[in-house]
């Protein structure tokens, strides 16, 4: 569309000025019509016409070419508004600012609350910290994230006012163990609400460097059959897809049960590890680093995480027992050999009499005493 407006000039105005001018105007990208003059007008013309010896000349105001609010720009603006979320992180510590990172990288709306006041990091990450939940829940957020401790999930769950929010909003866990969310999840929201499970099976150190390839498991617990609820977790399980994560949907109890054959035990050998205080020497072995990067990995987590991953996966026990029975049948395999090497020197020769037999063997048994006396002094 093509706006004009008028410019009056009196009938006295040089043309040739006027052209200048205009010639000059064109730096600006004002572009001239030509312009006509009525000097002289017929006696039976209006009064206002007969008066009138004006020059007027039309200038284009706009252009409609590619307009701000433009229709179709306005549609597609539209459009990819609706596909992102506000999500509301509970519990913005370590791990939830390590989540909130990638959420607001692909273009998200971040609330963030916690007990401690995060508040000027949730700035500088381009997130808005909220110091009460129903502030956060008056924002009506598209997904509730819980990133809290394994052991105060149910006491923050409850302290929500779940009656501020949307009534299909949708609820989400991070938490290392998945049936117990999953139980207190059933348990304290309507249903209405919805509930999407997952674990991220890395965090800041492991995922530092990306996240690609890094498992992600999620378990749609219940999700509601409308179009838009559907999109909703599809849309929050697009966040790790597009961060290269490899997808696993397992139900919460295969979850449990593989996490605590792998992730319980790499947390246990990395304590009982962290317990010896490893050093690091000139001539470590690639096994030793293997090792020393273990105790790294697993010590910079708190220890509520490792006790949650004991007191709420019901397999962790039987792991736990496992790796007891494991390391007792090595140390008897161990001292089953060295029975062998002991039964070789000291009966060895067939040809000494019992009586030097006896003695050597009291001997030998003595000086393994105060050897192993030795090293419980050091």
């Amino acid at each position: 569309m093509i706006s004009f407006s008028s410019i009056q000039h009196s009938p006295t105005q040089n043309p040739t000025t006027t052209a200048a001018s205009s010639s000059a105007g064109t730096a600006n990208r004002t572009f001239l019509l030509p312009h006509y003059h009525t000097h002289k007008l017929p006696l039976n013309s209006p009064p206002f016409f007969q008066t009138a010896k004006v020059s007027r000349r039309l200038r284009i105001r706009a252009i409609d070419a590619a307009q701000p609010f433009d229709y179709e720009s306005l549609l597609v603006n539209r459009f990819a508004q609706s596909a992102k979320l506000k999500i509301a992180i509970i519990g913005f510590g370590n791990f939830g600012q390590f989540l909130a990172k990638a959420f607001i990288r692909q273009g998200h709306t971040v609330f963030a609350h916690s007990r401690s006041d995060y508040s000027s990091i949730a700035q500088s990450l381009g997130a808005v910290f909220f110091f009460d939940t129903h502030d956060l829940c008056e924002e009506h957020p598209d997904v509730i994230l819980l990133c809290t401790s394994i052991i105060s999930t149910e006491s923050v769950l409850k302290s929500l006012p779940i009656q501020r929010l949307r009534r299909n909003t949708l609820f989400v866990d991070v938490l290392s163990v998945k049936e117990f969310p999953k139980n207190i999840f059933l348990q304290y929201l309507p249903s209405h609400f919805d509930i999407l499970c997952t674990h991220p099976m890395f965090g800041p150190e492991s995922g530092k460097n990306g996240w690609q390839n890094l498992a992600f498991v999620f378990d749609k617990v219940r999700i509601g059959n409308e179009e838009s609820r559907l999109t909703r977790a599809e849309t929050f399980l697009d966040i790790f897809k597009n961060e290269g994560c490899r997808m696993v949907e397992m139900t919460c109890a295969e979850h449990d049960k593989y996490a605590a054959g792998s992730q319980f035990i790499t947390h246990t050998m990395g304590r009982i590890l962290e317990k010896l205080q490893l050093d690091n020497t000139q001539i470590n072995t690639k096994g030793y680093e293997t090792l020393l990067n273990l105790v790294e990995n697993t010590a910079s987590d708190s220890f509520d995480l490792y006790y949650g991953l004991f007191m709420y996966n019901k397999n962790a026990m039987e792991q736990l027992e496992r790796l007891d029975l494991a390391f007792e049948a090595l140390k008897k395999e161990l001292f089953g050999h060295l029975h062998e090497v002991l039964r070789k020197q000291l009966f060895g020769k067939s040809e000494e009499s019992p009586r030097l037999v006896l003695a050597k063997m009291v001997l030998f048994v003595l000086d393994y005493i105060k050897a192993a006396a030795s090293l419980l002094d050091d």
